[in-house]
């Protein structure tokens, strides 16, 4: 009987976010070229709400790609870069993406290795959050990006983008 694999906290995050981001690369592309050939304003898409109440399209890109950096900062014990979210177009949106990865990758994969234990906190006042580094990145940070990732895909599918599960998997 072979041993099971340790759990590798690095594993689980950042080639997930990789991943992720990049897929969300990807169907933005996808987005402008199906805005461009059918003359649509990519402010109807950018701006675009599954639900009066849920926040459009570019926010959703902008609030995956927070955590995917603030996981990454967190359990690698750095400070959280500020982004100032002002992206209004599709290449903006790209931007803040292609920031984020190259962010990731400057990340040292042992400090985020060793994090499972490390004290995070989120948050200020009554949203204070305190967690351990693998509770935040399994319980908190990964739900939340899958939710706004899920919800940016679906806004693209809900709205004519020719894209499936394929798309929002992309390549691991």
């Amino acid at each position: 009987m072979s041993s099971s694999p340790q759990f590798s906290i690095y594993s689980a995050s950042v080639p997930v976010f990789r991943q992720i981001l990049n897929s969300l690369s990807a169907i933005l592309a996808k987005a402008e070229a199906h805005v461009e050939a059918k003359k649509i304003d990519p402010a109807a898409l950018l701006q675009y709400r599954l639900y009066p109440d849920m926040l459009p399209f570019t926010r959703q890109i902008q609030i995956a790609a927070d955590f995917a950096k603030g996981a990454g900062a967190r359990l690698a014990g750095q400070d959280v870069p500020p982004y100032e979210d002002t992206e209004k177009t599709f290449a903006d949106l790209q931007q803040r993406i292609a920031k984020t990865l190259a962010f990731l990758d400057s990340l040292p994969q042992s400090e985020i290795e060793n994090s499972a234990g490390r004290a995070i906190t989120t948050g200020s006042g009554e949203k204070t959050k305190h967690f351990d580094g693998q509770t935040y990145l399994l319980h908190y940070a990964l739900p939340h990006f899958y939710f706004h990732a899920t919800t940016a895909y679906d806004i693209l599918r809900h709205n004519g983008i020719e894209i499936g599960k394929k798309d929002f998997i992309g390549t691991y």
